[in-house]
């Protein structure tokens, strides 16, 4: 059964009963102000690139990777550079240029995973950083992934999480809700749940801690100052210094309240 979540400051987001895994409307959850995708900071994406490439090499650099949303490409140079086999899928959501090396090398693909044609080939990790909200059919998306892999093979995603207090205290100012693209917000169950589903086993889910660290910045300004800014909070200073100088107390919140952490990630494997 599916029921409402209503927001604080406006507007609600579609939740199922079971496993309290949200999906939204526009109509009923705008983005509020930010009128694409991209909303990021290239400073910050560029720490933020360095603490993901070390999630998702905590058990050594694959000798081949498969990334669901490559956008520039800079995660796929990481692994190229370290030796490893490159490949990924990315409909140009963001409308950006790809690392000319990665490009060259790489084994690229434009359609939406979902819609990604059988190979032959399977790699050793196949991942997602925050793709998995953007996506209409998040199960036929991991029945894909899993496919790619081989027996053995693992899958990590990072995604908002739905389940996280931050989304309770903020509402409709809560900084994930900014894109227009988030169409989902996945729980710890709901993730759990939809890896079981399609066959993949040893399967985690946890929070880390350092990803996203400017959401409660955002947020907040969100909050106090609500008007239009098409191109994100992010892309004003104050708000982006502020975030920066609030690092510390971020993770020392989140670590005596690891619910405040706004990012679930799944990690899995394919059976042998």
């Amino acid at each position: 059964m599916t029921g409402r979540l209503t927001l604080r400051g406006g507007g609600s987001l579609r939740r199922c009963d079971t496993c309290g895994h949200l999906t939204r409307d526009l109509q009923d959850a705008p983005a509020g102000h930010r009128d694409h995708a991209y909303g990021g900071e290239p400073t910050l994406d560029a720490w933020r690139l360095a603490l993901t490439y070390r999630l998702l090499t905590a058990e050594g650099v694959p000798d081949s990777v498969f990334e669901v949303g490559f956008g520039a490409g800079s995660l796929l140079r990481r692994f190229l550079d370290a030796g490893a086999i490159v490949a990924g899928t990315d409909p140009d959501q963001l409308a950006i240029d790809v690392d000319p090396v990665v490009r060259a090398r790489g084994e690229l693909h434009t359609e939406p995973i979902e819609e990604l044609a059988a190979t032959d080939r399977q790699v050793e990790l196949a991942y997602g950083i925050h793709v998995l909200e953007h996506v209409q059919h998040p199960l036929r998306t991991l029945e894909h992934v899993t496919g790619l892999l081989r027996p053995g093979g693992r899958v990590q995603f990072l995604t908002p999480a739905g389940d996280s207090a931050g989304l309770r205290l903020y509402g409709s100012a809560w900084w994930m809700l900014e894109d227009p693209t988030h169409v989902r917000f996945f729980t710890a169950e709901s993730l759990r749940r939809a890896a079981l589903s399609v066959g993949l086993t040893d399967v985690r889910v946890t929070r880390p801690a350092m990803d996203s660290l400017v959401t409660d910045v955002a947020s907040i300004a969100r909050r106090v100052r609500p008007r239009a800014r098409p191109h994100g909070v992010l892309a004003e200073r104050p708000v982006l210094f502020a975030g920066l100088a609030s690092a510390p107390l971020v993770l020392g919140a989140r670590a005596i309240r690891p619910g405040l952490r706004p990012t679930l990630q799944l990690t899995a494997r394919k059976p042998a």
